[in-house]
């Protein structure tokens, strides 16, 4: 067994890595078995290196037996293919003992080598990523009958011929896997730490290894707790902008706390892959007020709890993200106004401003939304690294081979290839119209690098239209000009956009429906391309402050007014007559399909009509 220490800058601790992956032949080829790493301190965890497959030919033929007549010395090629993307070291052995009389060893360039028999010492070479490695192997009969010799292989790590890769890791591309709860804390990397205070270990610093994409969806693990073991997570951007609630700063019972645990195409939760598997759904949130400044705030003492599947983060684990008084530079900062859980007093709920300070707003204004749960302690991760290229991939959302699949069945927030040139990228909202996927541009359209504005209308008629300003040119150039004919062909021909009005303090719904039991729409209008309306998923925004631009939504603020999401994603509203961004909404086609891709932003669905 090889044995490696290695020492991690952040924390100091110490890791010993033992490596034992032995590969049992099964119909010419064999897999991988795992590794583990134990912490001098706290509980081992699990790792796999990935699927290291490596298929074992001899003579050409797919085997792993050598055969050899009584008195006879024969030469086998043996051919070792390493069809993946990581570095290994394998040992030829031979299964059991080479019976008495029979002698077999590695042919070199300096003559026969000849080891002993025993398991895992024998012939020990390295191989290299996506190679087909030819070796030679004498077999010298000398007893008075046939022999048949089984070849085995282990395949390992030898810390002192085997130098590690310019990232310190055991593999080009190492994949810690394991339960969340585990793999996050001991992989923070350089610009991450950990804080704890004895209910929960946080991730803390500027921009640890923390990332998580799930359901469409970028993450960050924000802490673990220690007796659960459940891990909280809260999106990267904000997903949409609502009014928080009517007149009060309680959670429960408030807009917010509707929408985050709506299970309707309208809400959040109800979008989320396979939530049952996935979150904690009687998660308890504390929601206790406190209005101390963010650089003396404690954890709150529990006067206020709510049960829920999604909250909010609170204040107090906020400031837990980092440490000192630099939260400008803690990684929860996103530039953008978000809601906190925290109320701050009767009439104002805390927030989070675009510089990462403390702020506090009215529950009647419209303000961004980063909704968070907690992973089951069963959850693990398979694959990635943490980092924002790489994210963790969780086990159940890790979809390897999705060609011919449906669109219809993915999920909100999932990346597709829509249209050409630099406003290629489209996002799934929901399946609102049941058989169908909306989407809508990943950010608001662009020429030559900078962003279109548009009137919503050239009058003061806030209603949208096809005909209208803004309309007129989503259901005409922009069909043209940014939406070639292979794209629009897949394109419902009329989608239903609901008119509805939310003023200040009033509830999301009503930019859908008449009232907020759901029951009847709001005034609507038929088109083929349209936008989001206030509240609807990826409706908010997913880049810094000032790298973006506020854009029109379909939502009513009253009969003059149109709601627009700023550049700080919170809910404003603006004259019809004014300009902002455009962010094309479409319905496509039940038919269409996936032909590649994985749905991530790197490597977004690309997308087929089918008949």
């Amino acid at each position: 067994m090889k044995r490696l220490l290695l020492e991690t800058s952040f924390s100091k601790i110490y890791m010993i890595v033992m490596v034992i992956i032995t590969l049992l032949i099964v119909g010419g080829y064999f897999s991988y078995a795992m590794f583990t790493v134990s912490k001098e301190q706290g509980n081992a965890i699990s790792i796999i290196t990935g699927n290291l497959v490596y298929d074992l030919e001899v003579d050409g033929s797919a085997g792993n037996t050598l055969t050899v007549g009584a008195g006879e010395t024969k030469e086998f090629t043996v051919t070792l293919s390493n069809p993946n993307n990581r570095k290994a070291r394998f040992n030829f052995y031979y299964e059991g003992s080479l019976p008495e009389g029979v002698s077999a060893g590695y042919v070199t360039e300096e003559g026969l080598n000849t080891p002993s028999s025993e398991i895992g010492t024998n012939l020990e070479m390295s191989g290299t990523a996506g190679s087909s490695n030819v070796y030679k192997i004498r077999v010298t009969n000398n007893s008075d009958s046939e022999v048949t010799i089984t070849l085995g292989v282990n395949v390992g790590l030898d810390y002192n011929d085997l130098a590690l890769p310019s990232n310190g890791h055991l593999f080009e591309e190492i994949k810690l896997t394991g339960p969340a709860s585990d793999v996050i804390p001991a992989n923070v990397g350089p610009d991450g730490s950990t804080y704890d205070d004895d209910v929960d270990t946080f991730i803390t610093g500027t921009d640890p290894n923390n990332y998580i994409w799930y359901s469409g969806k970028l993450w960050r693990a924000v802490s673990v707790n220690k007796e659960a073991k459940t891990t909280k997570l809260v999106t990267q951007w904000n997903i949409s902008a609502i009014t928080y609630s009517s007149d009060s700063t309680a959670f429960e019972g408030s807009y917010m706390e509707e929408w985050l645990n709506d299970t309707t195409v309208d809400g959040f939760l109800g979008n989320l892959r396979d939530y049952e598997n996935f979150v904690v759904t009687d998660a308890v949130w504390d929601a206790t007020l406190d209005a101390t400044s963010l650089g003396s705030i404690t954890r709150p003492n529990g006067t206020t709890t709510v049960t829920d599947a999604v909250g909010l983060l609170n204040m107090y684990e906020y400031r837990s993200s980092y440490t000192g008084t630099t939260y400008s530079n803690g990684y929860l900062n996103n530039g953008l106004w978000w809601w906190t859980l925290t109320p701050y007093s009767a009439s104002d709920v805390r927030c989070v401003n675009y510089n990462g300070g403390a702020a506090k707003s009215a529950s009647a204004r419209a303000d961004g939304v980063r909704p968070s749960i907690n992973l089951k302690s069963s959850v693990k991760i398979v694959d990635g690294d943490g980092t924002i290229d790489n994210p963790y991939r969780l086990n159940g959302d890790n979809d390897a081979e999705l060609s011919g699949t449906l669109l219809s069945s993915r999920y909100s927030g999932e990346y597709i290839t829509f249209g050409s040139g630099e406003n290629n990228l489209y996002r799934i909202v929901s399946h609102e119209n049941g058989s169908g996927t909306k989407i809508v541009s990943a950010e608001p359209l662009k020429n030559e690098g900078g962003f279109i504005k548009s009137a919503f209308d050239s009058d003061r008629n806030a209603n949208y239209s096809s005909t209208n300003t803004i309309g007129t040119f989503l259901n005409g150039e922009y069909l043209t000009s940014y939406v070639d004919s292979t794209y629009s062909d897949m394109i419902e021909d009329s989608t239903t956009w609901y008119i509805g009005t939310v003023g200040s303090g009033t509830s999301y719904k009503l930019a859908k429906y008449t009232d907020t039991n759901m029951s009847g729409y709001a005034k609507s209008t038929n088109a083929k391309v349209g936008l989001l309306r206030l509240g609807e998923l990826m409706s908010g925004q997913f880049d810094r402050d000032g790298n973006n631009t506020s854009y029109w939504t379909l939502t009513l603020y009253s009969a003059s007014l149109v709601r627009s999401v700023d550049t700080d994603s919170d809910a404003g509203f603006d004259l019809s007559t004014n300009a902002s961004g455009v962010r094309p909404s479409i319905n496509l086609k039940s038919s269409v399909s996936i032909s590649g891709g994985t749905g991530t932003k790197s490597n977004p669905f690309v997308v087929t009509l089918g008949s």
